[in-house]
């Protein structure tokens, strides 16, 4: 599994309505395939009420193991339903586009 993988599994524990994982490294200065940096957005019901400082708490503790280890960086980016839908409307946004399959 590789690290991205296990970020996806640890953090479907809050039960997210968006979930985005994106692996950063190649933005930085490390060998070429890293998995050493992220950026995680995750929209949770289980965040409502709590603050932000609270949600990124959160977040570090299900991936503790991986920030203790291949993990250098994590941006966290947590959002209630609410806070989504002020910031940016009433549907997730769609991921990024990477490519089709069908390229000829």
């Amino acid at each position: 599994m590789t690290v991205q993988e296990a970020i996806e599994t640890k953090l479907a524990e809050l039960d997210p309505l968006h979930l985005e994982v994106v692996n950063e490294s190649d933005n930085h200065n490390v060998p070429e395939g890293s998995e050493s940096h992220f950026k995680v957005v995750i929209v949770s019901d289980q965040f409502e009420g709590t603050r932000l400082l609270d949600r990124h708490r959160l977040v570090n503790g299900l991936l503790a193991d991986e920030l203790a280890g291949p993990v250098h960086a994590l941006a966290i980016h947590a959002y209630t339903q609410d806070n989504w839908r002020q910031r940016f409307g009433e549907a997730p946004m769609s991921p990024p586009c990477l490519g089709g399959s069908n390229a000829s």
